[in-house]
């Protein structure tokens, strides 16, 4: 389990994990294919920039482009609530205080 995800908040984040995975699984497409094309719709100022070490992931990241998520889609994904728990340890949220 990540340091600062106690074994609640990563129950929580399974089930949202879950939630995702299923609208993936409606349109075909990888849950982060998902993330990536509900993005764009939380507003004109929001423009994804997945990182990866990966060809793969890069070439399933473009393809998430023509995805296209229905309004009930993005509504549902949009109630869905923050993830749960701290998301860096102590260590890493020092270094990003510098």
């Amino acid at each position: 389990m990540p340091s600062g995800v106690d074994g609640v908040a990563a129950d929580v984040n399974l089930r949202l994990a879950d939630q995702v995975a299923a609208v993936a699984a409606e349109i075909g497409a990888t849950p982060g294919q998902v993330a990536l094309a509900w993005l764009p719709a939380q507003g004109e100022d929001i423009a994804p920039i997945p990182g990866t070490r990966r060809v793969a992931r890069v070439e399933e990241n473009i393809a998430a482009d023509t995805v296209e998520l229905t309004d009930e889609q993005l509504s549902r994904l949009s109630a869905l609530p923050p993830a749960a728990g701290d998301t860096h340890n102590p260590a890493q949220m020092r270094m990003m205080a510098r």
